[in-house]
C-alpha cells in the first residue's frame, strides 16, 4: 500500500496521542511570600542580639577583671578596722600577691585563712567594696595572763595562744607558768579555762580578790597553785604584802567555796601557826598549812582542832623547815 495514496490530514488524525510533542510544562519558581520574611526578620533580629550581648559581656568582663579602675594597685586601697595589736604592715603583707589585680580576682575565703593564722587575730572578715576596695574587720584576740618562760615574757589568752608582747601597750594580769609551746593545743586551753574560772570564782567569794594574786603555776593540770601578794580583810588581820607571799594549792575545782574557808580560817590559823608560808586545800574541808617537804600532815594539831570546834572543818597544821618553804615555791 501506498502511504502517499492517503492525505496527510487523516495521517496526522490518526496518529496515536502519545506520539504527538507535548507542549513544555513552564516550572514556576517560588518567590517570597510575607510570612518568610518575617521568619527570617526574626532569626536575623535573634543573632544580632546574640551577638550585641556577648560583645557586650566581653566588654563588661574585660573591663571588671582587666581595668585599672578595678585593680587594686595602692595600699591605701586596703581599709583595716579593729586592729590594736595587729600592724598594718603585717596585714598589707599578705595582699601584696594582689597588686595590680582586679578586686573581684582577690581570693577572699584565702586571705580570710591567712589573716586568721596571725597569732593575735581571732576572727577576721574579708569583703570587697567595689569598685577598687578592699574591707578588713580584725576581732583581736583578748590576752588574760602573762606567760613566763625561760625567763622571758610573753602573753596568753584564754584559749592557750601565746602571743608576742606588743610593743605598745599596758597590761595588769598574774603571771602564768607551767605552759609552753610544746603542750597540745587543747590541753593548753583547758589549764588556761581552769585558771579563769579560778579568777572568777575567787572574785565572787571576795571582790576584787584577782588583783591581789602575783602568779599561778599551771604545770600541774590537777592542781592550779596561786601565789597571792596578800589576801583581803575579812574581819580578822588579813595577809598582808609584809608578811610575804602567800602559796594556795587550790586543786582542780571548787576553788570558790575554797577561798572562803581559807579567807574565814586565816586569823584562827595564824594564831596557832603564826608564820604561814603554804596552804593546801586539796583536801575536802581541810586546810593544810605548811606541810613539810613530804606532805606528812600534823595529827595532834587536827585533833585539838576537831575538839575545840566541831561545826568547822579540821584545821590541819605544821611548821615547814624554810630550806622546804623554799622548795615549795
Amino acid at each position: 500500500m501506498d502511504a502517499n495514496a492517503y492525505p496527510q490530514e487523516v495521517l496526522a488524525e490518526e496518529e496515536p496521542k502519545y506520539l504527538r510533542r507535548q507542549k513544555p510544562v513552564e516550572i514556576r519558581r517560588r518567590k517570597f511570600g510575607k510570612k518568610a520574611w518575617k521568619t527570617y526578620a526574626r532569626v536575623s533580629v535573634v543573632v544580632i542580639g546574640v551577638i550585641t550581648v556577648a560583645g557586650a559581656l566581653y566588654a563588661m568582663g574585660d573591663f571588671l577583671f582587666r581595668s585599672p579602675q578595678m585593680s587594686l594597685l595602692h595600699p591605701d586601697q586596703v581599709a583595716i578596722h579593729g586592729n590594736h595589736y595587729v600592724t598594718r604592715a603585717n596585714v598589707l603583707e599578705l595582699f601584696s600577691v594582689d597588686r595590680g589585680r582586679s578586686v573581684l580576682r582577690i581570693p577572699l575565703d584565702a586571705r580570710r585563712k591567712q589573716l586568721e593564722s596571725l597569732p593575735w587575730v581571732e576572727h577576721a572578715t574579708v569583703r570587697r567594696a567595689l569598685p577598687n576596695r578592699i574591707q578588713v574587720d580584725l576581732f583581736e584576740r583578748t590576752p588574760i595572763a602573762f606567760l613566763r618562760e625561760d625567763g622571758e615574757l610573753a602573753l596568753v589568752d584564754m584559749h592557750g595562744v601565746i602571743l608576742d608582747r606588743p610593743l605598745k601597750g599596758d597590761f595588769h594580769f598574774p603571771v602564768v607558768t607551767g605552759l609552753h609551746p610544746g603542750l597540745p593545743s587543747d590541753e593548753r586551753e583547758r589549764r588556761m579555762q581552769m585558771f579563769s574560772g579560778f579568777l572568777q570564782q575567787i572574785d565572787a567569794a571576795r571582790s576584787g580578790a584577782s588583783e591581789l594574786v602575783s602568779e599561778v603555776d599551771l604545770s600541774d593540770a590537777k592542781n592550779l597553785q596561786a601565789t597571792f601578794s596578800k589576801l583581803p580583810g575579812s574581819g580578822v588581820p588579813g595577809w598582808t604584802a609584809s608578811d610575804g607571799p602567800l602559796i594556795v594549792y587550790f586543786g582542780d575545782r571548787d576553788f570558790q567555796n575554797k577561798f572562803q574557808m581559807l579567807l574565814g580560817k586565816m586569823g584562827e590559823i595564824r594564831a596557832q601557826v603564826g608564820r604561814i608560808e603554804l596552804v593546801d586545800l586539796r583536801f575536802d574541808g581541810e586546810v593544810v598549812v605548811n606541810p613539810d617537804a613530804n606532805g606528812s600532815q600534823a595529827k595532834t594539831v587536827a585533833q585539838r582542832q576537831d575538839s575545840k570546834t566541831k561545826n568547822s572543818p579540821p584545821l590541819v597544821a605544821q611548821q615547814i623547815p624554810k630550806r622546804a618553804a623554799r622548795r615549795a615555791k
